[in-house]
């Protein structure tokens, strides 16, 4: 690939709804640009983007890939993004690194949960935005419900570039209301210029002065024109939409088919002529919230968006430049860890292929393999300023399973392949839970985790499978009582003998509060550790064989034996007095609960504390969300109520609800549950 500068990269991330066509978007700007002599399919398992086996198998994206487009001496580089909800970590990382959005629009469907919620991340990544709507070789596919979706969810800024011609049902070619010009589409999708006839300039001037409308808002000058009525030119339009991309005052609105290449061409045009190249934004953020000067040809300095695990290359580090020019050879710093890396071999990436490059301008994306002390939202330098890029902010996973290894003894290799993939996925997190004794996996839905199965299965070889998580149950006592153990055995030679009274009662802190008042050495001072290490061991398990928790134990009195009394004797008869204690001091199970936060539409309220409710969930208060038309339900809520809940809120929301939630205290489990979970327990035992 040629070398370029960095008034000619756009970095262009593809957003949208699952199936909306962004695949074939990135495929068909590939093809139309001579960087690959076959248009691939999804269907056909052949796209240079879904390159992994397990893309090509479900037939859609899992993660974000590069495909970078030469056009006009302009090189864009498309970051194809996966649009099911399970993976926004990819899309997090995407719109971080790019310098605008092109959001595919189903021309069937319209506004979607994933066009509102590619709006907001690329709203909140402070980028410009464009919308493609696609699929228009489908007869049912119709322009004006789709635009208007478009235009009555995201306002006056959308505003039409070009619009299908329409005879019957059928699409016969498309309008270019800049230019006014249509153009018809060949076979092999080239287009056939020509004037707009005569039957389509009402439908024309109709969209052409919603453009106007929408240009208009970009500067007084052009706004007092459009309200005297006079007009405005063709290349005080070309200007403004030009500026308005940049600056996020207009969003435009292409559409086409990306399978049949129509409106690919033109879409590229605008792309070179009027999207921004990196240093249009002036400023990146830094961690602390200020902002840092783009110098194309100051110190060098990277941020690392995006690692990957390959089995066969080792660890590949996704790199933008940020400032100055990427050499190879260089040394750069971590300013995260402190460790010196060499930039030994840079390459681009189209889809898995790698072509290894001597330098990168500033702005482009590229990516170094084997960096050890490095990870996702590393910053690089050479500079000796303590440089930290702002880093993306993924979202909590919170649907968690249990894993089991098929074959015995594969703990040590699922735990490396997790650690793998760790790096490579921050929306992913693992946890060996000593309490329940379970490797547990955190994950944003099933489809991820179902995802993650696979990927341990062929990156590194060994196979699992998931089961819903133990709920950490406890169990504490709730009355005081009187007990003794005593232990005593004669089987020739020394005895064993130990005898203890203990009082027992609800406890302050979690675990065991042991104390001491014996009189007159009964029990001797030397056995007490024996008698408090053997309550602690007891306590593992309560009478449900959950562990017992705030137990308060005072040892008062008891007897020994001076020749048969040993440590191993008062362990044991502190058991049986904790066996007896369990037998008559009316224990109960605890439960762990937890507060939560489920940020929602507003007219998904309902649904959702009807949802809660049914959960044994309380209530506590509602607060208008920052994020406007949203509501904010604080509930408090058992952890095993919601084991499921990552999957049933975006069912019941359709994907626009998310929550948060932490585990604050335990509560007494109702006693009709009780008695389940201890036969549940005791059948598992």
């Amino acid at each position: 690939m040629d070398k370029y500068t960095t008034k000619d990269i756009r970095n262009i991330c593809l957003l949208g709804h699952g199936s909306s066509g962004k695949t074939s978007v990135a495929e068909a700007m590939l093809y139309r640009s001579k960087g690959s002599d076959r248009l691939g399919k999804t269907s056909d398992g052949n796209t240079v983007s879904d390159y992994d086996a397990e893309e090509i198998k479900r037939g859609y994206s899992l993660s974000a890939s590069m495909i970078p487009v030469s056009w006009r001496d302009c090189k864009i580089n498309l970051i194809d993004t996966p649009g099911f909800l399970d993976f926004v970590g990819e899309v997090k990382q995407s719109v971080r690194v790019a310098d605008s959005a092109i959001i595919v629009v189903d021309g069937k469907a319209g506004v979607e949960v994933g066009t509102e919620l590619a709006w907001d991340y690329a709203t909140e990544a402070k980028i410009p935005k464009a919308f493609f709507i696609n699929k228009f070789d489908d007869p049912e596919c119709r322009f004006k419900k789709a635009f208007s979706s478009l235009r009555d969810q995201f306002g006056v800024s959308v505003c039409p570039i070009v619009i299908p011609m329409i005879e019957g049902d059928k699409v016969v070619g498309f309008l270019n209301l800049v230019d006014m010009k249509d153009y018809v589409y060949d076979k092999d999708g080239n287009i056939i210029e020509s004037g707009i006839p005569e039957q389509f300039m009402p439908v024309a001037n109709e969209y052409r002065d919603m453009l106007y409308e929408s240009i208009a808002e970009t500067s007084e000058e052009l706004m007092e024109k459009f309200f005297a009525g006079e007009e405005i030119t063709r290349d005080e339009a070309v200007e403004a939409i030009h500026e308005g991309i940049i600056h996020g005052d207009l969003t435009p609105v292409f559409c086409g088919s990306a399978t049949k290449l129509w409106g690919i061409i033109t879409l590229m045009d605008t792309i070179a002529d009027s999207f921004p190249r990196p240093t249009a934004r002036g400023n990146e953020l830094a961690e602390d919230g200020s902002e840092l000067p783009i110098e194309k040809d100051g110190d060098v300095s990277l941020f690392v968006w995006k690692t990957v695990a390959d089995p066969f290359v080792g660890k590949m580090s996704f790199f933008k430049v940020m400032n100055g020019e990427v050499k190879r050879d260089m040394v750069l710093r971590n300013t995260t860890t402190g460790a010196s890396e060499k930039m030994a071999h840079i390459y681009t990436l189209r889809g898995k292929k790698q072509t290894e490059v001597d330098s990168l301008c500033c702005g482009d994306i590229g990516m170094i393999a084997k960096l050890a002390a490095t990870n996702t939202n590393d910053t690089l330098t050479a500079s000796a300023a303590d440089l930290h890029y702002a880093k993306i902010t993924y979202p909590t996973p919170y649907y968690a399973m249990s894993i089991i290894p098929t074959a015995k003894g594969d703990e040590d290799k699922i735990s490396q392949g997790i650690s793998k993939l760790l790096e490579e996925d921050l929306t992913l997190k693992y946890e060996n839970n000593a309490e329940t004794k379970e490797m547990l996996v955190y994950g944003l839905g099933d489809i991820h985790l179902d995802v993650i199965v696979s990927k341990l299965k062929n990156r590194f070889g060994t196979s699992v499978t998931l089961s819903a998580p133990k709920i950490p149950y406890r169990e504490m006592i709730t009355k005081e009582v009187d007990v003794e153990g005593k232990h005593k055995k004669q089987s020739g030679g020394h005895g064993q003998y130990g005898h203890v009274k203990i009082k027992f009662a609800p406890g302050e802190e979690e675990g065991l509060t042991f104390t001491e008042t014996i009189f007159g050495g009964s029990v001797p001072k030397n056995f007490h550790p024996a008698v408090e290490k053997g309550l602690q061991e007891a306590m593992q398990k309560g009478v449900a064989g959950y562990p017992l928790v705030h137990l308060a134990a005072n040892l008062y009195d008891g007897s020994y034996h001076e020749v048969d009394s040993s440590e191993m004797s008062f362990k044991l008869a502190a058991s049986l007095a904790y066996k007896e204690c369990l037998k008559v001091a009316n224990p109960v199970l605890l439960e762990p609960v937890g507060e939560m936060h489920v940020s929602i539409p507003e007219n998904y309220v309902g649904d959702v504390m009807g949802d809660l409710t049914k959960r044994r969930g309380r209530v506590m208060g509602m607060n208008p969300a920052s994020k406007k038309g949203y509501t904010v339900i604080d509930a408090e809520i058992p952890k095993s109520e919601i084991v499921d809940y990552p999957i049933a809120l975006r069912a019941m929301t359709q994907g626009r609800g998310s929550f948060d939630f932490a585990v604050v205290r335990y509560e007494q489990v109702p006693a009709n549950l009780a008695q389940k979970i201890k036969d549940a327990n005791k059948t598992e035992e």
